[in-house]
């Protein structure tokens, strides 16, 4: 298991960035397949985005394909979400998970969460 611990939330207009960090203890963070996920009011966790222990080797769900760059820093056991060009659709609770495998999209994938941060995008 690994500690999670999500910053970079807030509250920005339509069209702007904001970028998420989740910072990771523990030794096996390059090991792990990592996540982003978010839920918003009333709706299912749903994936965003994944980056394997394979460099260079990412995922991206379809709505947020060009404006989303999931990368990590294994140096510094952190994992970010760079977000541009937001819409008012991307507003949720972002929460940022371990796995194991080689990319994975779904919750059941993953081992460990963190306690999320929230995004709200305003029109």
């Amino acid at each position: 298991q690994v500690q999670l611990v999500e910053s970079g939330g807030g509250l920005v207009q339509a069209g702007g960035a904001l970028r998420l960090s989740c910072a990771a203890s523990g030794r096996s963070f390059s090991t792990y397949v990592m996540g982003w996920f978010r839920q918003a009011p009333g709706k299912e966790r749903e994936f965003v985005a994944a980056v394997s222990w394979i460099p260079s080797t990412t995922y991206y769900t379809d709505s947020v394909k060009g404006r989303f760059t999931i990368s990590r820093d294994n140096a510094k056991n952190t994992l970010y979400l760079q977000m541009n060009n937001l819409k008012p659709e991307d507003t949720a609770v972002y929460y940022c998970a371990a796995g194991r495998g080689v990319l994975a999209t779904m919750t059941e994938d993953y081992h460990s969460w963190g306690q999320g941060t929230q995004v709200t995008v305003s029109s």
